[in-house]
């Protein structure tokens, strides 16, 4: 019979149960088990049903078991010692609060505002695709952790990303789920007039869209969510916020006005219902927000400053972080598509940010031509301090963007580093988790950078967790293949293959993360008959899970990952190489920690850091990559192995190079190691391995460490900058008239008749005495203006001095400027002598582009 009309019945929470809704809307339940286990305690099938997602999951619950948890004292108990536990965590002072002075009395007012498309803390609040995700997830749940005052701004997607499954001949499919806000882990902002915080941008045509903020609450941070999915808006308004990294060049512009634009917007109205101050700093995680540096010119161009005063201002307190490694990973917009939308009036001014001057604001972002607009460019020109995301991602930045500071070297170029890391107690499984707390003590690691304790754990107790973790992992893997194989259309009789892949006691090597060309996951196939021999050794098999998204326009992509999937659709293999579709945080949280050996094979060097690797360690997982990323400044030859780069230009030679390396460490180093048992039948070199890892490498990947460092080497200056610019008004002013009398000038300054006393000819002897002289023209400059330095060092290829020692020179009575030193190394050593504008407003003296040399 068929129903006149469904209707939706759902459970009420008794109010003895209602800090369960306290409980279940702070996602720090995500990284503390013990919430989540009380969640599961009270109703497992719900927990599951709901996809472990407790806001979702407490409406679920019938009413039945609801009474009964209400009389379980035990349970009440549980609930009430997790309430305490998370209030006491949201009001002790931490880490910044100890060790920041002026934090724990309030004088020190730091706070940062950190913007992002996407962020990846749980499965439930799907609003990430990827790495850029997971990695600001992670520092949300570390600065909480380290009491890190921060808000964070991002979107709250209709649909998020999508869901990936594979058609028969495995080909991605996009599938893509509604989001709910009543199921998800948000609750909405109300303002002081009882309704939702709204704020509002005003697009071309005078089209008025309004844009909703809600707040996901993680830890001790706010995550601010913007929606325009609202009656009020327009059609095409609503969909700004629909999907991540949907549509075309056009819709990705929009949803970077309302994150960067809307997002400043929405930040100030939220400091004010909370009484709060509107942060010093802000972060850009990755050029999508660059806006918000816009929006925030124009608003002290409203305030009545000129707009070079303005960018000054706003660029001490500003941090870009960039993510990528080469050029086509960059969003390039036509300027003209953004001169639409900043929507000049006839003065030129933007209707979009009042005030605003469009052309000098387009400039921030123009590349050299004038007809592209750069987003990484307007990133490094409104943010007076900027970082990779590796030691070696950064290098690679600062050649990228050397041409935004013409005249210096590409050492000097001011882009630092910051190596990512990842969080924890979020990645470190239970099994591991109880080790580090056998060996450490229940405290959080993550403050500690001595983890040498950890090399007491013994060969059997790691035994028994790596066991049990490969295990999960191969029992995952048998339902996820079933499942894929069942929505390709195969028949559930012609599955029972798929309830005995993959061995628990197999060499088991773990390959995910998005899949584009340059990730290469294909390279293991390079020579399909060697890679089967190597998976089918009947003594010693290699078993290989692979897991991964193509984005949906990415076709080259698609064709890797399709290949890999037939490969391991073949008869003869697919019991030792698996695809897993629909790669998330769930999966990965298993994948990872199961993976005896995780591989890494980018093409060196456009991996900017990469961070799946570093959860694999926490788990006791060993490394194998390309020396890229955090790998190429962490690597260690008891930790792990790296595939050596082939220094060839042609891509093939290159991958056939690079494969036949990885086949041959696979086959004579790893495989043997993790087969080879000692009298008692343990694995003593591999247990070895694992714990050096462990001791050298786990401390230095968590994301604890990379927010002190983002703390103290650029939130903190950034705050001082910006606090200096706050506290004297005229300094905006002094600092532009200083530096247009600089530019004005600087055709006059020069270097001559530079001399070295103390040489005998072209030769001296090491630890000799030297004096460096120099005139120098400063143009009318005062002596004060300019850094005046001798550059020494080895000459290079290109007769380049390499590597450069910078020695200032000091004024003498006789007016000339000199430097007295010793060399102490021998060898053909270069010199010149350099002037470079100074002033306390610049962070670095490549600022301005601006030198002389003799």
């Amino acid at each position: 019979m068929q129903p006149l009309s469904t209707i939706t019945v759902s459970s009420d929470l008794p109010d003895v149960l209602a800090p369960l809704r306290e409980l279940a809307l702070n996602l720090r339940w995500t990284w503390r088990r013990q919430t989540a286990d009380l969640f599961r305690s009270l109703d497992p099938r719900a927990f599951i049903a709901s996809g472990e997602n407790p806001i979702a999951m407490l409406p679920q619950v019938p009413a039945g078991r609801l009474a009964e948890v209400s009389r379980d004292e035990a349970f009440l108990a549980r609930m009430r010692a997790e309430v305490g536990d998370l209030r006491t965590y949201l009001d002790s002072g931490r880490w910044f609060q100890r060790t920041v002075p002026g934090a724990q009395d309030g004088s020190e007012n730091t706070s940062i505002a950190y913007f992002s498309m996407e962020f990846g803390i749980t499965p439930t609040l799907p609003i990430y695709s990827g790495g850029l995700g997971i990695l600001a997830g992670d520092h949300l749940k570390s600065a909480s952790d380290l009491g890190v005052p921060l808000v964070a701004v991002g979107l709250l997607y209709q649909w998020g990303y999508f869901s990936q499954s594979l058609d028969r001949s495995g080909w991605q499919q996009e599938d893509y789920r509604l989001n709910d806000p009543t199921e998800l882990p948000v609750e909405p902002v109300i303002d002081a007039t009882g309704e939702q915080l709204a704020v509002e941008v005003t697009l071309p045509g005078a089209r008025e869209v309004a844009i909703t903020v809600w707040k996901a609450q993680v830890g001790r941070v706010p995550l601010l969510l913007l929606d325009t999915s609202l009656e009020s808006n327009d059609e095409q308004a609503r969909q700004i916020t629909d999907r991540l990294y949907g549509g075309d060049h056009e819709h990705r512009i929009l949803q970077e006005i309302v994150l960067g634009i809307g997002g400043v917007r929405a930040v100030e109205a939220y400091s004010a219902l909370e009484g709060a101050p509107v942060p010093s700093v802000f972060h850009l995680n990755e050029g999508h927000a660059g806006f918000s540096g816009l929006e925030r010119v124009g608003r002290k161009m409203q305030a009545g400053s000129g707009f070079a005063e303005a960018v000054a201002e706003v660029r001490s307190g500003t941090v870009f972080t960039t993510h990528t490694p080469v050029p086509a990973g960059i969003d390039r917009f036509e300027a003209s598509q953004l001169r639409g939308y900043l929507d000049a009036d006839g003065s030129g001014l933007s209707r979009l940010i009042p005030s605003l001057p469009v052309e000098a604001a387009l400039a921030l972002g123009i590349e050299d031509g004038g007809d592209v607009f750069n987003m990484a460019q307007l990133g490094f020109r409104i943010a007076q301090r900027s970082n990779g995301v590796a030691k070696l991602h950064g290098a690679v930045s600062r050649a990228m963007f050397q041409d935004l500071y013409p005249g210096f070297d590409v050492p000097e170029v001011p882009i630092g580093s910051v190596t990512n890391g990842v969080h924890r107690r979020t990645w470190t499984s239970t099994h591991l988790d109880d080790l580090f707390k056998k060996a450490l003590g229940d405290v959080d690691i993550s403050s500690l950078s001595d983890w040498s304790a950890l090399s007491t754990l013994t060969d059997h107790e790691l035994t028994e967790a790596r066991d049990t973790l490969r295990g999960d992992l191969v029992t995952m893997a048998r339902r996820h293949v079933r499942d894929s194989w069942l929505r390709r259309g195969a028949d559930e009789a012609e599955l029972a293959w798929t309830d005995h892949i993959l061995d628990p006691n197999a060499l088991t090597i773990g390959f995910a993360r998005r899949v584009s060309t340059y990730k290469r996951l294909t390279l293991m196939l390079s020579d399909p008959e060697r890679l089967k021999r190597i998976l089918l050794d009947q003594e010693r098999p290699v078993q290989i899970v692979v897991a991964g998204k193509s984005h949906p326009a990415d076709r080259p992509g698609k064709e890797f990952l399709q290949q890999l999937v037939q490969f391991a659709d073949d008869h003869g293999v697919r019991h030792r190489i698996a695809f897993l579709p629909d790669y998330d945080i769930r999966m990965a949280s298993v994948l990872i920690a199961g993976s005896d050996v995780w591989l890494n094979n980018p093409v060196r060097p456009e991996e900017a850091s990469g961070t799946s690797g570093m959860k694999a360690v926490l788990n006791g997982g060993l490394t194998f990559s390309v020396s890229d990323g955090w790998w190429d400044e962490m690597k260690d030859d008891e930790a792990g192995w790296t595939i050596p780069t082939a220094d060839v230009q042609d891509q093939a030679r290159r991958d056939e190079i690079e494969a036949d390396a990885l086949y041959e460490i696979l086959e004579q180093s790893i495989v043997p190691l993790f087969y080879e048992r000692d009298a008692r039948g343990m694995q003593r070199g591999w247990m070895t391995k694992v714990r050096s890892s462990l001791v050298k490498v786990a401390p230095r990947i968590t994301a604890g460490r990379m927010v002190r460092d983002y703390v103290t080497d650029l939130y903190l200056p950034a705050a001082r900058a910006a606090s200096a610019f706050a506290s004297d008004p005229s300094l905006a002013g002094e600092f532009i008239a200083w530096k247009e009398e600089i530019q004005d000038a600087w055709s006059r300054v020069s270097v001559r008749n530079v001399s070295l006393e103390g040489a005998d000819g072209a030769a001296v002897s090491t630890g000799a005495e030297l004096t460096l002289i120099a005139d120098v023209e400063l143009g009318g400059l005062r002596d004060t203006d300019v850094l005046i330095e001798a550059v020494l060092g080895e000459i290079g290829a290109g007769d380049e001095i390499i590597e450069p020692q910078l020695i200032p020179l000091q004024r003498g009575e006789d007016g000339r400027w000199a430097a007295r030193f010793a060399l102490t190394v021998p060898g053909e050593v270069g010199f010149t002598v350099r002037v470079t504008p100074q002033h306390p407003v610049l962070a670095s003296r490549a600022e301005l582009g601006l030198v002389t040399t003799a």
